[in-house]
């Protein structure tokens, strides 16, 4: 496998189920959401670096996470622009902008217009598909 940067990774369904919690599989990989105010995330306020459960890839720094209210760890920008790439989503009858990590393709969740400045971006996020790295580990 390239390691140079822009080569995506990819692996076979039975690969990840290997390498996954069904939850994290569920959600990261079949575009699952988790229940509200239910993720280990979601109220967490420990520094760090969220990095994809799939691959490693960092994706988001806590210091950029903020209360949304939503029952989701919420962001405002991610850790570089290239670290995720957006999707039009179309399911359960509405229309929004999944979020997948730029490596693995990784189901991570949803960017909204309603955050807070500077972005005014809200990164709407699943903790099943985050992995929070203390800085030291990072």
């Amino acid at each position: 496998m390239s390691n140079d940067g822009d080569s995506k990774i990819a692996k076979t369904d039975e690969e990840w189920r290997q390498e996954l919690t069904p939850e994290q599989y569920q959600i990261a990989r079949q575009a699952g959401t988790e229940r509200p105010f239910t993720g280990k995330y979601h109220d967490s306020k420990d520094p760090g670096t969220f990095h994809c459960v799939c691959c490693d890839t960092p994706l988001f720094n806590a210091g950029e996470k903020f209360d949304s209210g939503t029952g989701w760890p919420s962001f405002w920008q991610p850790v570089t622009e290239n670290a995720v790439e957006t999707k039009v989503d179309r399911a359960h009858g509405m229309v929004r902008n999944e979020v997948v990590c730029a490596k693995c393709d990784a189901h991570l969740g949803h960017v909204f217009p309603d955050g807070p400045p500077p972005t005014g971006l809200r990164y709407c996020m699943n903790s099943a598909s985050l992995d929070l790295k203390a800085e030291d580990d990072a």
